[in-house]
């Protein structure tokens, strides 16, 4: 797995062997750069299941001026500040270990949202009401899901203001990407 582009474009990051993580394809990170642009340049960036930290790190590499990546498993969390000294990215990056505990205690908010959590696991659900009363979103923000097709959020369950920017899928990955305008 590789920086696709930007500063540390090539440069190959860290994933362990086995099915333990399910990395964002190099395909689906670079759609979805593409499609948030120059929103990158300047943002504060929050990855909330990093597990390798591709998608966060494709943010650094791309100008993202802070990261903020959550992660719970102790082995990914090592896996994980090697990633970030490969890319010259502070360790203090590394800043939660519980999502639903990070969204709770958070008082900072981020312009772009990474969500990949684990599948079959509800957690688009039960993220969609933390982020909903959660101050992680700014009042312009981008949120992005990764989800098995069964856990996609329908438009009706959006919080209010939120709107579905644009959609795709890669094998059983959907990915999402929303837009907060309040």
């Amino acid at each position: 797995m590789r920086i696709i582009a930007g500063k540390h474009r090539g440069r190959v990051l860290r994933s362990p062997p086995g099915p333990s993580l399910r990395p964002t394809p190099g395909v689906v990170r670079e759609r979805l750069f593409n499609w948030l642009g120059s929103a990158v340049q300047g943002a504060r960036v929050l990855d909330l299941f990093a597990g390798t930290g591709a998608l966060a790190l494709e943010a650094w590499s791309r100008g993202a001026a802070e990261l903020c990546l959550v992660e719970k498993l102790p082995r990914h969390r090592d896996l994980l500040r090697a990633n970030l000294a490969a890319c010259a990215c502070p360790e203090s990056a590394l800043c939660g270990h519980d999502a639903l505990s990070f969204l709770v205690q958070c008082r900072q908010s981020f312009d772009i949202v990474l969500l990949d959590p684990p599948f079959h696991q509800g957690w688009p659900r039960r993220l969609q009401k933390s982020l909903g009363v959660s101050t992680v979103l700014a009042e312009a923000s981008w949120l992005y899901l990764e989800s098995a097709a069964d856990e996609v959020w329908s438009e009706d369950s959006l919080p209010e203001g939120w709107s579905l920017h644009r959609c795709g899928h890669c094998g059983d990955s959907h990915f999402h990407l929303y837009r907060r305008q309040t």
